[in-house]
């Protein structure tokens, strides 16, 4: 006999309603959640038992916890060790250029073997959103971008176009990552490459991988390849009190 499927506890069934509330873009990065009393009202359970699920999504890193101000959904940090997140958008206008998005194909898909490996270990058959498309500073090609979304931690994505939207402004205004990863490199272009970013074939560019997370499940991976001769990258580092 096949065993039953276990029911969830009060605790896991409250703490995945308010995780797919901050996931699906109803309580956006910043939001003010009620008091702790009125949602242990609304799922009727104890104030102790709320109290246990707000402290369990802080330690996520979906909530954050202001004495005397409340309980907000954690906005996405602007720094990791060793590189920030950039919005690549604000990047070409610190140039004081204009910027321009052009989307050049959005498919929903099952990501595939390649795909999946880089995405790391909890990567399954789920849908995934890929996206493609360039980054310009006035004429000029500034950027090729290529990502996936995760629509099982993203899955208002869905719903967009980003024909208009650009993909990492919207996911750094929606998801309150937690982990990132990155990897720089040098590459040639490709044909596919030197088309898209208007270079001859072969030229020198820098490729800037980054895979985010939260709560240890991925969200997103973006390939962003930049003209060689156009880019540089800056890390700057501070001493820690730890050592």
């Amino acid at each position: 006999m096949p065993p039953s499927s276990r029911t969830l506890t009060r605790h896991e069934a409250i703490l995945g309603a308010l995780k797919d509330k901050i996931l699906d873009g109803s309580w956006p990065p910043g939001h003010k959640l009620p008091f702790e009393t009125d949602l242990a009202l609304e799922f009727d359970v104890s104030r102790m038992t709320m109290n246990k699920v707000l402290t369990q999504l802080t330690r996520e890193g979906f909530l954050v916890r202001r004495r005397r101000l409340g309980t907000f959904v954690a906005t996405p940090r602007a720094q990791s060790a060793v590189m920030e997140i950039t919005d690549i958008q604000s990047e070409v206008r610190a140039l004081g250029l204009e910027y321009r998005w052009r989307l050049d194909d959005r498919a929903i898909r099952p990501p595939s073997n390649a795909e999946r490996s880089e995405i790391g270990d909890d990567a399954d058959d789920a849908e995934i959103l890929s996206l493609e498309g360039v980054h310009y500073a006035g004429r000029t090609p500034f950027c090729l971008e290529e990502r996936l979304i995760n629509l099982a931690a993203a899955p208002d994505a869905v719903r967009q176009d980003f024909s208009d939207t650009v993909p990492g402004t919207w996911l750094l205004s929606r998801i309150p990552w937690t982990a990132a990863e990155h990897r720089i490199s040098a590459m040639n272009a490709s044909g596919r490459v030197a088309e898209a970013l208007a270079l001859p074939e072969g030229e020198a560019c820098l490729q800037v991988s980054r895979r985010t997370e939260i709560a240890g499940r991925w969200v997103t991976m973006a390939r962003q390849t930049y003209p060689g001769a156009r880019h540089q990258l800056l890390a700057q580092f501070e001493p820690r009190a730890d050592g």
